[in-house]
């Protein structure tokens, strides 16, 4: 597959503590108080597993798109087959929470197995399915928090992001599969892509330090700090980061009647980037912003999203950012999704495109290639056949388009269960 998540690490996403049980059917965490009721102690988390199969670009046919996240098929055939997680791994994630002094202190744990042999270190990428083999363990979630009503909360640790977290909390497919990234591959990862790349940057797991105000009539605001994180595709040489990266959210729930309300937010992210090259030094500071929007009307839901950055890249967070000196690639796209409960059967389509442009005339001589947009539609259907057990049907497109001219294209389907707790 032409695109920098076949080479390196690539972590899928999830929630971040009870925000985990609210991607999948109604589940509730599994609570346990000390004697003295001082401390409460709480796993929750998932175990999932789907068939996907993926009909890539033919390779005689193929074009190349640097950047692009359609896969391609090999002199063998265009057809990929795999028994793998979906856009989440599984997940357990322990918590324990007291108050003491009128302040709330939590801390949590998250480790997230993959059912991917992965015995080349990484678990989301490099190794192939090979016999005695073995899957990987992903200890991406550690944190703590602390505060009240009053005075605000304090967030501190590895936890998910801000920019673009809410759309990814929110794509049907965080259940399912969406596009299969590498689990298209030779090497499949512990996670797909689901939409991330499609319409939204993926999140990321951050080391950050949040504060976030008290709820005025459902508005509240987030600043933080967090631990500045390297390109994974600028090949030189990496400089210690002179300053944090910078990141802050606004967020408004509006309750307009029973199962019916209205969910705003916009984030904001600032880092700048250090590297030293032939010539020298150099640097650049990498800025976006997205807005997010909900509609809850009974049963039936919609999302619409946007984001724009100059100097953040595509698909994840500084990826394919720059031209390799100081231009920065501007990007940006949207990401729609609309979806209805029948009972226990819910029904969503969504449609998403990622948009990256040259840095310059001299990154486009230098980069013909480059991907110009990725863009997907997915139609899923998702049966509840209890409030822990989700079966799960799903058929994606999905299309790259280089800035030189030419596309690949290719389809997916999965079918998979979900077991949330």
């Amino acid at each position: 597959m032409k695109n920098i998540f076949a080479a390196h690490r690539f972590r899928g996403p999830w929630t971040a503590g009870a925000l985990l049980t609210l991607v999948a059917a109604p589940a509730m965490a599994v609570d346990l108080t000390t004697a003295d009721g001082s401390w409460t102690f709480s796993i929750n988390g998932n175990v999932n597993a789907d068939y996907v199969y993926s009909s890539c670009q033919s390779a005689t046919s193929a074009v190349a798109v640097t950047g692009g996240l359609t896969c391609v098929g090999s002199p063998n055939g265009n057809g990929v087959s795999t028994v793998d997680n979906g856009l989440l791994p599984a997940a357990f994630v322990f918590g324990v929470a007291t108050t003491q002094n009128g302040i709330d202190i939590t801390a949590h744990l998250g480790l997230y197995p993959g059912i991917a042999t992965h015995d080349g270190g990484s678990p989301n990428g490099g190794g192939t399915n090979d016999a005695l083999g073995t899957a990987g363990l992903d200890v991406r979630q550690v944190y703590l928090t602390f505060g009240n009503k009053e005075m605000g909360t304090f967030t501190m640790g590895r936890n998910i992001g801000l920019f673009g977290a809410d759309v990814i909390l929110n794509d049907m497919t965080l259940i399912g599969v969406g596009a299969p990234g590498g689990g298209a591959s030779a090497a499949p990862g512990n996670t797909t892509l689901g939409g991330i790349g499609f319409g939204y940057i993926y999140t990321d797991w951050l080391a950050q330090i949040d504060y976030t105000t008290p709820d005025f009539s459902g508005f509240n605001v987030t600043l933080g700090i967090f631990d500045p994180i390297n390109s994974l595709t600028n090949g030189d040489a990496t400089e210690p980061k002179k300053a944090p990266g910078f990141h802050a959210k606004a967020a408004w729930t509006l309750p307009i009647a029973d199962a019916t309300k209205v969910y705003f937010s916009a984030t904001v992210i600032s880092q700048q980037q250090d590297y030293v090259d032939a010539i020298g030094p150099y640097s650049y500071q990498g800025t976006g912003f997205d807005v997010f929007g909900k509609f809850d009307l009974q049963d039936w839901e919609v999302v619409g999203y946007y984001y724009h950055g100059e100097g953040i890249g595509t698909t994840g967070l500084f990826v394919w950012s720059d031209d390799g000196r100081v231009g920065k690639r501007d990007s940006d796209g949207y990401f729609l999704q609309t979806s209805y409960k029948f009972g226990p059967v819910k029904l969503g389509v969504q449609y998403g495109l990622s948009k990256l442009d040259y840095a310059n005339a001299v990154d486009q001589l230098a980069n013909p290639t480059l991907v110009e947009n990725n863009k997907k539609i997915t139609g899923g259907l998702y049966y509840s056949v209890s409030k822990n057990l989700t079966l799960l049907l799903e058929g994606s497109n999905v299309k790259s388009d280089a800035h030189v001219g030419g596309s690949n294209t290719a389809n997916t389907v999965n079918i998979g269960a979900f077991v949330g707790f």
